[in-house]
């Protein structure tokens, strides 16, 4: 399947490309009914004989080509109706009817504040052009009303306020939140791309509009991604200051499977700056080697390293509830355990060359031993609750 894609340098176009050129390559095998051919990227600076060209070969085109931020108003239209106008007419002068999928925008519906947008008026040309192409040609469109978008790429300063601070936080620079209880719909750019490959599948999800709000329907004129985000801009930039926190305090907040932190988070890391991508972390070192914490969550304990020098024994303590598992990665040692009160001592031998994990149980004091007499032993350990200085749940006796 050969595949257009104009507007390809952008911020959806890019990442859509790369998500192709993975399918291409067979790195990514989440989609086995594509079979991706040649990929035609077009943009503005693009020779028209590559427009051409592709017009004419292509057996999808997704048109993601637009201006966001002319110099004069009068350049949405040209941009937006222009451009999709000589796209369409392109392909009907090679007599290519394949499907084609048109990028437009929410404020499109031209209700609420987006009633007098000339931005607006010019998507909402665009889209009845390409129904009308539709009709003419029978050719299948895709219409697409993009909310907020967000994710990696996007680029700051210029029409997403997620890029700006998670740009702005990430590189110490200020932010501006005039009203923090704004709401915005927002559809991270994964699950953008995820749904235009299901319409190049097509399994495109369908809709209609109720004013602004997306209504998911088999039958629909306009397409949709089917999972996007309400959040105010309070609450981005609330989540955005913990991250940017995150490596002083190793607090990892919580970021469940498919939610918006977990999608934020990964944007947020996507504008780090060169000098904060590797993190110091403080190591307590004494002569017996050196302990360090490296992560801390808010409901599943914590994570750090310890090395042990030649011959030394750690530990040599028990705890009421606290439980831990001891994984040494590098090393020989031994791990014993004697429940409080008993003579019987649990031994088990470790090795980075067998990782396993061997359980600290509660009410059992418990030590790890360096056997080598010249390596260093690396030891990765979990404990089910964060280090409380006020409250430790640690007590001293030997095994």
């Amino acid at each position: 399947m050969n595949i257009l894609i104009t507007g390809a340098a952008g911020f959806v176009g890019k990442n859509l490309t790369e998500a192709l050129r993975c399918i291409k390559d067979g790195k990514d095998r989440t989609h086995p009914a594509l079979t991706i051919g040649e990929l035609y990227l077009y943009d503005i600076d693009s020779p028209s004989e590559l427009l051409e060209e592709a017009c004419q070969k292509a057996d999808f085109v997704f048109n993601l080509a637009g201006v966001n931020r002319p110099q004069s108003q009068e350049e949405f239209m040209q941009g937006n109706f222009g451009f999709a106008s000589t796209l369409l007419d392109t392909l009907k002068k090679h007599h290519n009817t394949c499907p084609v999928m048109l990028s437009s925008s929410i404020q499109a519906t031209l209700v609420g504040r987006y009633a007098d947008g000339e931005y607006g008026k010019s998507k909402k040309a665009g889209e009845e052009l390409f129904f009308s192409y539709a009709e003419e040609t029978g050719a299948k469109v895709f219409v697409y009303r993009f909310p907020n978008l967000f994710g990696k790429w996007c680029r700051p300063n210029y029409n997403s306020a997620v890029a700006t601070f998670c740009n702005n936080i990430a590189n110490d620079l200020p932010i501006t939140v005039n009203d923090p209880t704004v709401t915005l719909e927002l559809l991270y750019i994964d699950d953008l791309i995820d749904e235009m490959l299901c319409a190049l599948e097509g399994t495109e999800h369908r809709c209609e509009f109720d004013g602004v709000d997306t209504v998911l329907t088999a039958n629909g004129r306009y397409c949709a991604a089917p999972v996007t985000h309400r959040v105010t801009l309070g609450e981005i930039v609330e989540l955005l200051q913990r991250f940017a926190q995150q490596p002083q305090t190793l607090v990892m907040p919580q970021i469940p499977a498919d939610s918006f932190a977990k999608k934020l988070y990964s944007t947020y890391l996507s504008y780090l700056p060169k000098e904060k991508v590797s993190v110091p972390l403080k190591m307590n070192v004494d002569a017996r080697g050196s302990f360090t914490e490296l992560l801390k969550t808010e409901n599943c304990g914590q994570f750090s390293v310890n090395i042990s020098k030649p011959g030394i024994t750690k530990g040599q303590h028990w705890h009421h509830t606290k439980w831990e598992f001891f994984i040494v990665v590098s090393g020989h040692g031994l791990i014993q355990l004697r429940k409080i009160g008993s003579d019987e001592v649990l031994n088990y031998e470790v090795s980075g060359e067998k990782i396993e994990a061997v359980h600290m149980l509660p009410g059992y004091t418990h030590n790890i031993i360096n056997l080598s007499n010249t390596e260093d032993m690396v030891t990765l350990m979990w404990a089910n609750e964060l280090f409380s200085p006020d409250k430790p749940d640690t007590f001293f006796e030997e095994v």
